[in-house]
């Protein structure tokens, strides 16, 4: 997938998730802003309660919504007979896509009324999220390839010195050591570090152009600047990454257990007291 694929494909899922937000707040707002005591003698309950007609499609639908992207992802990861299907990378991002989605419309399923088991089973799902977004940070900051197999140091620096040779042959006639050697300063804060590199690299792209490279030149120098900053930064923060992405495997997988249990406890218990698919 080509970056531009990518981004497109990224953007249309935030798309969705978004216009599906914005969509059911508009279109329930009026019940939504109604008192719990009051909703019964609203004109859209029999519509908009758990077990109306849209309440109870929102509820199965994000339902299955979850378990596709939960079960999918995890088939794709461990099964071989999938390892060639599609790149572990988008998987992960169609993960959190279809475990982004599925709780908004259960969230809109429950009329933003929580109780009894089924409210743990809502914050747990509130908590999977929550890690599931820090997980993701935190999966970017450790190097891998395409195939989301996860690089050793030593295949990482071979990398960035893959980068820097790179950058040799589109510089000639400029100082490379000028170039890098004015990096940006190192923060401490991850954060502000971003935003550092940002600043120095529009700073590179403004000496690159009075040093009168064309247009394509300067970016395609950046890029590889960008990257090989990238590298640098990953490099240092490495060990901390990956010990931090153990302990974020201990943190969601008990949650996400938790939730998918009462889940299923929710399901045959509103099956065992009468209700039918709506389909």
């Amino acid at each position: 997938m080509s970056r531009t694929a990518h981004r497109i494909y990224i953007g249309t899922m935030v798309f969705i998730v978004l216009l599906t937000t914005i969509y059911l707040s508009l279109v329930g707002k009026s019940y939504y802003q109604t008192s719990l005591e009051e909703r019964f003698y609203h004109p859209d309950h029999k519509a908009f309660k758990p077990s109306g007609i849209m309440g109870h499609t929102l509820g199965i639908v994000g339902t299955l919504l979850i378990l596709i992207g939960v079960f999918g992802y995890q088939a794709r990861k461990y099964m071989k007979v999938l390892s060639k299907v599609w790149v572990l990378k988008h998987w992960l991002e169609f993960h959190i896509f279809l475990c982004t989605l599925g709780p908004v419309m259960i969230l809109f399923h429950t009329s933003f009324k929580f109780g009894g088991i089924v409210s743990v089973s809502f914050w747990s799902m509130v908590a999977v999220v929550a890690s599931g977004v820090a997980g993701r940070f935190i999966y970017l900051q450790i190097p891998r390839t395409i195939q989301g197999r996860e690089l050793s140091l030593h295949e990482i620096k071979i990398l960035q010195n893959e980068t820097i040779e790179q950058l040799k042959e589109g510089v000639k006639g400029i100082d490379l050591n000028e170039i890098l050697g004015t990096s940006s300063e190192r923060k401490s804060n991850l954060f502000l570090q971003y935003f550092t590199d940002l600043i120095y690299l529009s700073q590179l792209k403004n000496q690159l152009k009075a040093n009168g490279l064309s247009k394509n030149q300067i970016t395609k120098i950046a890029q590889l600047v960008q990257f090989e900053l990238g590298m640098s930064r990953k490099i240092e923060r490495l060990a901390l990454m990956q010990k931090l992405f153990h302990y974020w495997h201990i943190i969601h997988l008990p949650f996400a257990i938790i939730m998918l249990v009462i889940m299923v406890i929710h399901v045959g218990v509103t099956i065992a007291f009468g209700y039918k698919w709506i389909f």
